[in-house]
């Protein structure tokens, strides 16, 4: 089968160089990468789609055709959009159609033969599939990956800095583009039940599509690179990393505690992933305290407890922090240490799960949670926010894989740690029902064949979409005129419901 990935944010490139580097190089792009690497070993021609970046920031972004080693099946394809240099997700709307969808179709002409399915990507992708399906009558299915109505839920919007809210992220143009997507997809690919019913469920995306009829969806989770995130695997870094997070022990955690094993946080510094809580918990209870260190991995700042560095976003977070550092005098108990990189974070899990440390993600919410399975896959147990994806990854028919908590509670999250570091047989069980599930679900060979599964049944029409109850394309995106923008009101209408 031929598939091509849909996915505008454009770093992708043979040395994965600028992953973790700004908050449109993260997850996403992980997970088309190994999707089509595992779809391209089962012996599937995929086709990466993205945006040629021509920008001396981001440099290697710029070539027309670029391919991963040793994968002779999958291609990277940049296509031009807008101008030559880097622009956040947010400024890609008005290049979508008139740009990228244009040169997609004019590639395929080129070469004389067009994808069987495409697979869509984020709401602009998605945007793209609807597009393309329209043009050339090839389906697409709809990966979302995170929802815009969600966002705003997070940013507490309100009918008063609704439009503010607008003028930054222009959700407006998200959320039409993304009610076009999973109402004109064949599938939307979801990773759990709980973003089916509750994240296509919101009220925004009403009249989008029904989240009651299995028609319209596939439960397809993502996976876990094994051959990195595993207790047996070593990388040419491995010593490196050993040293380095020692290093960072010995600078940060006194003497008569390096021994104790630590709360492994490693998160992108962002409000929604609750760093605070997670530290406020820790600083508050004085078993937890006895019992282990707590360290925070930050990817790119070599010593933020002490010095003011990171972008404004991590700076404020980091501030808060060593406010309760200082308030609650956790000197001495609280470390951090730069790590970028799969490879590297799986040596320090390696490292670290030798002195039965635990894995700490305690987000406000985790529409599906990756890092605690990478974390899980390589030794160490996870104690997980119960908000989202994680309730249904970690605990099934009464059996648990991990420890969920309520990152609203710190006692709660205190708990779920002790329940772990109190009892080595705890921590020994815990370990391997977690790595257990993981090789068991999520593989991304699995992911993979869920993909294949769906596109199989697209293509062969079982799964097309009626054309009775498709919405109509807004004006703005074929013609990205200021007269033809969503309007605020049609936005305030979805969200609230006016």
């Amino acid at each position: 089968m031929f598939l091509a990935f849909l996915n505008p944010q454009g770093n992708f490139d043979p040395q994965d160089r600028y992953w973790t580097q700004h908050p449109d190089f993260g997850g996403q792009l992980v997970y088309v990468k190994q999707v089509a690497l595992a779809l391209g070993r089962m012996g599937h021609r995929v086709d990466i789609l993205t945006r040629r970046i021509r920008d001396p920031q981001w440099p290697g972004l710029d070539a027309p055709l670029d391919g991963y080693p040793g994968a002779p099946n999958v291609r990277i394809i940049r296509i031009p959009a807008g101008p030559d240099t880097f622009l956040p997700k947010e400024e890609l709307w008005p290049y979508i159609g008139p740009d990228w969808v244009a040169g997609i179709l004019d590639f395929y002409r080129q070469e004389g033969c067009f994808p069987d399915v495409f697979t869509a990507h984020y709401g602009d992708g998605g945007l793209a599939g609807v597009l393309l399906t329209e043009a050339t009558g090839i389906p697409f299915t709809f990966t979302a990956h995170s929802l815009g109505a969600q966002k705003m839920d997070g940013l507490g919007a309100t009918p008063e800095n609704l439009a503010a809210l607008d003028a930054r992220y222009h959700f407006a143009r998200r959320l039409a583009a993304e009610r076009l997507s999973m109402n004109r997809s064949a599938v939307n690919i979801v990773s759990t039940c709980q973003e089916r019913f509750q994240q296509y469920g919101h009220r925004a995306y009403q009249g989008a599509v029904d989240v009651g009829d299995d028609r319209r969806f596939a439960v397809v989770p993502p996976g876990v690179d094994t051959a990195v995130f595993d207790p047996g695997a070593r990388t040419p870094e491995e010593e490196v990393v050993r040293r380095r997070v020692l290093a960072a022990l010995e600078r940060d955690i006194r003497e008569d505690r390096r021994h104790l094993p630590c709360i492994v946080a490693s998160s992108r510094l962002e409000p929604k992933k609750n760093h605070l809580g997670l530290v406020v918990a820790f600083a508050q209870n004085p078993a937890l305290r006895k019992r282990a260190n707590l360290l925070l991995v930050t990817p790119h700042l070599e010593d933020p407890l002490r010095r003011e560095e990171g972008s404004p976003t991590e700076q404020e977070i980091l501030a808060r922090i060593r406010e309760v550092v200082r308030d609650h005098n956790l000197w001495g108990e609280i470390a951090t240490v730069a790590l970028a990189g799969h490879p590297a974070l799986a040596a320090a899990y390696r490292l670290l799960a030798r002195c039965r440390s635990v894995f700490a993600l305690t987000a406000w919410h985790e529409p599906f949670g990756l890092a605690p399975l990478e974390a899980a896959a390589t030794g160490l147990p996870v104690v997980v926010t119960r908000n989202g994806g994680p309730a249904e990854i970690w605990r099934e028919d009464g059996e648990e894989y991990g420890v969920l908590v309520d990152p609203a509670d710190p006692t709660d999250i205190a708990r779920g740690l002790l329940r772990l570091l109190e009892s080595p047989q705890t921590w020994e069980e815990f370990a391997r029902r977690g790595r257990e599930r993981v090789l068991a679900r999520y593989t991304w060979e699995r992911t993979a064949e869920g993909y294949l599964n769906v596109a199989q049944q697209v293509r062969e029409g079982d799964l097309l979409r009626p054309s009775g109850t498709l919405l109509p394309i807004p004006p703005y995106f074929r013609d990205p005129r200021p007269e033809n923008d969503i309007p605020l009101e049609v936005l305030r209408g979805w969200y609230f419901g006016e």
